[in-house]
């Protein structure tokens, strides 16, 4: 069976120690950041080399032990930059816990994080410095230090600390143990509260999830990553650990508009995003397609391309080499979780040569349970399990759908200080995660949705929302959609509000008032419909141009959209 076939060999580490130590001799002069320095009109790159890290990471680690951290609990707060890598490490290096904060949280989620977690330092951005010193000089918890990334007069900085490790006793950080399976890493899930629930996981579930990783994807110490997927969330901290296992060099990207140009600026070979992203990064590609009036001509170039591949002739990189400059030129890989990836986009981005995979993961699981992998691929699937996961599909229903649950080294050691939601997803060994989904005859994982967001109608008949958004989101004028229950006496309608595209309205609708062009999206959706069972139909539709609310992951948070929409509601019938 397919999914039992691993095809590389990598050695297994017991902690992200012992990876770090073989990755900085393996590649000690490949480049391990790429820094990007702008002053006016001026930019300096700097290249930081694997020994360099190395160094770094010894200097900074000594230096929290010089402070008093050895043992203690550092928490981290700011976007995706050298010192938050540099910090993340040098933290797990020394035996000590991190604790990764959102960069979205607001002050009182910030507070409530760190209260819980109770952090004895914090390394952070300027911008956080007021509510990080407020938090110190009220003493609600011990928090003893305080660390900017960036230079600020009267607080310490990370180059102090790394200045003070460079005088320090870096023997006792070099040689201190590392607890493989006690918590080192505290992560709370998204839309931290008070009563959020903090992921406590280890070093020997990252070293399992990165070695799964390795065994069925290729990646290249010639790559270079940009580091897109926040290091707060799991796929990013233990994506970068990936990098970093494999001697890749990784730069930043300065802001989600300015993609497309890191691309070409760091000739980027590999890219670990979300669907909402490449989903649009393949629209501006075949948007340029269509207004070059190429359509037919690569349509029928991709059927040549297609018949060569399968006598094993592959010339795709040739062939649509104008459309892979537009990515840089370099890129080859592609991996897309935290949510689907729309078919149509993957086998295209895979038909001009750019390969695609498509994974799946929870935070609890570090994150990675299931992916596409360098031999097998299916379209609108997750792939296999991991080569050391195991997955159970239970309570299927009447069309095999069931949750899902996992067994494997990857698995978190539970909620922190929460053991009644931990007893809720773990039993038996098992972690119920809390997805529905099927595994096909050949071993491959469909997802079909969270089981909390499937809507249950009066007649027993459930409908999968992620099913639904998935067709409104062809609809060309359609930025995205979410599909909900909107409640009508003792039953829900099924419902769907869309974010429509202000300028493929202006370029295709124009003529249109705002009453015609709500009609013409409201017919598309009936055709929809008629493809559906009835009680799948889609009765209501909002539509606006405002932003969803989302995670700083871009997924959509379904709770907090559902009060606005029923807020509104109630506002209207007032």
């Amino acid at each position: 069976m397919k999914s039992t076939e691993y095809f590389y060999d990598n050695p297994k580490f017991n902690h992200i120690k012992e990876l770090m130590q073989v990755s900085i001799q393996k590649y000690p002069q490949n480049v391990a950041f790429i820094l990007k320095n702008k002053q006016g009109k001026e930019v300096e790159y700097k290249h930081i080399t694997y020994q360099e890290f190395g160094e770094q990471i010894k200097d900074l680690g000594t230096g929290l032990f010089e402070l008093g951290l050895r043992g203690k609990r550092v928490a981290i707060i700011g976007k995706n930059r050298y010192e938050w890598a540099l910090s993340y490490v040098a933290v797990l290096l020394g035996d000590m816990t991190v604790v990764p904060l959102d960069k979205g949280l607001t002050d009182i989620e910030i507070r409530n994080s760190l209260i819980q977690s109770k952090a004895d330092c914090v390394i952070f951005e300027e911008k956080y410095f007021e509510i990080v010193n407020q938090l110190k000089e009220e003493a609600q918890i011990p928090l003893a230090e305080l660390i900017c990334m960036d230079k600020m007069d009267g607080v310490k900085s990370v180059e102090d600390v790394i200045a003070l490790g460079k005088k320090g006793d870096q023997k006792a950080y070099m040689d201190c143990e590392i607890s493989s399976d006690e918590m080192r890493i505290l992560l709370f899930t998204s839309g931290t509260t008070s009563n959020s629930k903090g992921v406590m996981l280890t070093h020997r579930n990252i070293t399992e999830n990165i070695y799964s990783m390795q065994c069925v994807e290729t990646f290249l110490p010639t790559d270079v990553n940009l580091a897109f997927l926040p290091y707060h969330h799991t796929f990013g901290s233990t994506g970068q650990l990936v990098m970093l296992a494999n001697g890749i060099a990784t730069a930043f990207p300065d802001g989600l508009r300015y993609i497309a140009e890191n691309f070409k600026e760091y000739k980027v070979s590999l890219f670990v995003g979300v669907p909402l992203l490449i989903e649009a990064i393949y629209g501006k590609i075949e948007k340029a397609i269509e207004k070059q009036g190429k359509a037919k001509l690569i349509n029928g170039v991709k059927k040549i391309s297609n018949f060569l591949l399968k006598f094993g002739i592959d010339i795709r990189r040739k062939v649509f080499r104008q459309i892979i400059d537009q990515l840089g030129g370099n890129m080859r890989l592609i991996i897309s979780g935290a949510a689907g990836l729309d078919r149509t986009v993957a086998k295209g981005l895979n038909e001009f040569g750019i390969r695609v995979i498509q994974g799946y993961g929870l935070t609890e699981t570090s994150p990675v349970i299931a992916a596409e992998n360098d031999k097998y691929i299916k379209y609108g699937s997750v792939g296999f399990p991991m080569k050391n996961v195991t997955v159970e599909i239970v309570n299927k229903d009447e069309n095999g759908i069931g949750e899902l649950k996992v067994k494997g080294p990857n698995v978190m050691l539970g909620y922190y200080e929460n053991e009644e939601a931990t007893k809720e997803v773990l039993k038996d060994g098992w972690f119920y995660t809390g997805d529905l989904g099927y595994m096909d005859e050949e071993g491959f994982i469909f997802i079909t949705g969270r089981k909390k967001n499937v809507i249950v109608l009066k007649n027993g008949k459930k409908v999968f929302p992620e099913e639904l958004e998935e067709l409104v989101n062809k609809i060309e004028v359609v930025k995205e959609s979410m599909v909900f229950g909107l409640p009508k006496e003792d039953d829900v309608d099924v419902s769907v509000k869309i974010q429509y595209d202000e300028e493929i309205r202006k370029e295709k609708y124009a003529d249109l008032t705002d009453e015609e062009f709500e009609k013409a999206v409201w017919k598309q959706i009936k055709e929809i419909n008629q493809e559906m069972p009835k009680y799948k139909y889609m009765k209501h539709m909002i539509l606006t141009t405002e932003e969803f609310i989302k995670t700083t992951t871009a997924k959509i948070k379904r709770f907090e959209e559902m009060k606005r929409i029923m807020e509104k509601e109630r506002v209207e019938e007032k």
